[in-house]
């Protein structure tokens, strides 16, 4: 039961960094998107949600390490 448990607690941390990461990556695009600086679908877009999720990630990985779940 215990081990289930485990497993159940890091896929809801994974999810909830997912939920995080997904809403600061929006909230940085936004005014990128609204002032202009690139449209959406380009490569201004892909590069900003892929260098916060390798913040993310980073992020993630150090407070795992630090909970240890």
């Amino acid at each position: 039961m215990e081990k289930t448990n485990k497993k159940f607690k890091i896929v809801l941390y994974i999810s909830v960094w997912v939920i995080i990461w997904g809403s600061i990556a929006s909230l940085i695009d936004l005014p990128f998107l609204n002032y202009g600086i690139y449209k959406e679908g380009e490569l201004g877009q892909y590069l900003t949600f892929s260098f916060t999720a390798l913040i993310s990630i980073i992020t993630a990985k150090n407070i795992f390490n630090r909970i240890n779940l």
